[in-house]
């Protein structure tokens, strides 16, 4: 892993003892992760008591295995990625959530014609991650009355939209919503996306913060989405300051994707980072076993917490 170019940092000792947490994004620092970059820039982690460090992994399925493994104390992760690591044996949990809706959906050309998953029948369809990307195209198509078979599924790694804008495949699961379709538009492409959660899948938290239960500092943690759950005010109530306060921790954010990204990312932060919706762990859960990914069975207890529970 490396550590941030930005990594925040305590520049002078600090006039009370400040816990230290470190954390491991999804992936490189994009709109996705402003809550958390922007609760360091207004302060609230220091008045939290905490001094956080970020860091990004070298591979994105790393995140829960550093957490099981002691190096990190949170991560950002998925929630379906979450209840794979649970059947695993990693012992990660959700903590808290950072974006509450899905922004994974199957992307196609808005001229190919295709407009539901039955239209991919004969068709190619590449995903990025094998594994539970697999699972959700395989219950899409079902939706749609076909079987896996169906279509030709190509494992296209991380070339989601050169794949589909040469041609390759003819749609991918496994992109974002907020990037990918704006990334084919700054192309010069027209994108459709067919949204998991309208096609047999039930919605989930698509981005969420794990931490180890048997390690984690449960304060710390709390102080934590606490200071995140400002920083989302902040956010909601004037997006455009809080774009400019974000893009101006780093040049590589200053980028038309990115600003554009901006637009389709902010609105599904969650307000309430620490609330808990029982109910989408265990109907996601039953998804898994029912699409025969998971043996199933897991209480919430092993898939999540409320760190503020009593």
């Amino acid at each position: 892993m490396k550590a941030l170019t930005f990594a925040f940092a305590t520049l002078a000792l600090p006039a009370h003892a400040q816990t230290d947490l470190t954390v491991m994004l999804d992936w490189f620092v994009n709109p996705d992760h402003a809550p958390i970059v922007l609760a360091e820039e207004l302060g609230y982690f220091s008045e939290a008591g905490l001094a956080v460090a970020l860091v990004t992994p070298s591979d994105p399925n790393d995140p829960p295995r550093m957490v099981a493994a002691g190096r990190v104390d949170i991560a950002v992760s998925y929630q379906p990625q979450l209840h794979l690591s649970r059947h695993q044996d990693l012992p990660v949990t959700r903590v808290g959530t950072l974006v509450e809706t899905p922004l994974t959906c199957l992307v196609v050309l808005a001229d190919s014609g295709i407009e539901t998953p039955a239209d991919l029948e004969g068709r190619k369809v590449g995903f990025a991650v094998a594994g539970v990307q697999e699972v959700m195209l395989n219950a899409m198509l079902a939706d749609g009355g076909l079987a896996p078979d169906a279509v030709e599924q190509i494992n296209i790694g991380w070339s989601i939209s050169p794949a589909l804008m040469s041609g390759q495949v003819d749609g991918v699961i496994g992109a974002f919503r907020n990037f990918e379709l704006n990334q084919l538009r700054l192309e010069g492409f027209e994108g459709r996306c067919l949204y998991p959660e309208a096609h047999g899948i039930p919605a989930y938290d698509e981005l969420i913060y794990l931490a180890d239960p048997a390690r984690m500092d449960t304060a710390a943690v709390a102080g934590f989405l606490d200071a995140t759950e400002r920083a989302t005010a902040f956010i909601q109530n004037d997006p455009g300051a809080a774009w400019e306060m974000f893009a101006a921790t780093a040049s590589e954010l200053q980028t038309p994707l990115n600003e554009a990204a901006w637009h389709d990312t902010w609105p599904r932060f969650a307000a309430r980072p620490a609330a808990l919706d029982a109910g989408r762990y265990l109907r996601f859960e039953a998804f898994l076993q029912n699409q025969g990914a998971t043996p199933g069975g897991l209480p919430l207890s092993d898939l999540a917490i409320d760190v503020n529970a009593p």
